[in-house]
């Protein structure tokens, strides 16, 4: 599935279509609303993300001009959060609306329930479960079972286990766990991981201290067991 991130912020476009990537989708990025408009008229999108500030032409005039020729989702990302400019993004054609700064997993998670509402659910059905040994986890629903018991996780444990197991083998220090889970913008500091990746062992694992699925890489970080 092809998405388009439009954003004039460079580190922020980087940052989405590297954890994007990671989840299967193929992402084309652009900085500027010309830019946007056309990829959106060369190439087929299953869905946009797009910045309401951007340059040479807004995003709400961008989203506006692409409700002319297309019918493609549109998820809009702003600084700002009243209610007046939710209710005008919708009136332009966005089908959701997101603030910054956000969690890159709510994000995910939008993007899958938009894809889904747009009658994408098939394609997207490959991000919705994944299955981990006797760990099953249910994206949608957000739930995890293990050996078939559900598990009760807080969102945040949640994240973070998902995080981990649709990259399972792949080792994320504690600073890209905390900036991925908890948002560039979150004021803790890495010790935030430390104790929630203790909670998730002692929720999924036979024996927390002698882990056989959160596995630490001693000096770098950690990675959810292939």
């Amino acid at each position: 599935m092809r998405i388009l991130v439009v954003d004039d912020e460079k580190l922020l476009v980087k940052g989405i279509k590297f954890n994007l990537e990671n989840e299967g989708y193929t992402v084309e990025t652009a900085f500027d609303g010309e830019e946007a408009l056309r990829l959106a008229r060369e190439m087929q999108f299953d869905l946009i993300i797009l910045d309401l500030m951007l340059p040479k032409i807004d995003g709400l005039e961008v989203c506006r001009r692409i409700r002319e020729f297309i019918n493609t989702p549109v998820i809009m990302l702003t600084a700002k959060g009243e209610d007046t400019d939710k209710l005008i993004g919708f009136e332009y054609g966005a089908d959701d609306y997101i603030t910054k700064p956000f969690n890159i997993m709510e994000l995910k998670a939008r993007i899958r329930a938009i894809l889904r509402r747009a009658g994408s659910a098939d394609r997207a059905e490959q991000n919705r479960r994944v299955k981990v040994g006797t760990i099953e986890l249910d994206g949608f629903e957000r739930n995890v079972y293990v050996d078939g018991r559900h598990v009760v996780l807080t969102a945040k444990e949640f994240d973070l286990l998902e995080m981990l197991m649709r990259n399972a083998g792949r080792v994320y220090s504690r600073e890209n766990l905390l900036n991925i889970v908890w948002g560039y913008e979150y004021p803790g500091d890495i010790r935030t991981v430390d104790v929630h990746i203790r909670h998730l062992r002692e929720k999924i694992e036979k024996n927390p201290a002698e882990p056989e699925y959160i596995i630490t890489k001693w000096g770098v970080g950690y990675y959810f067991k292939q």
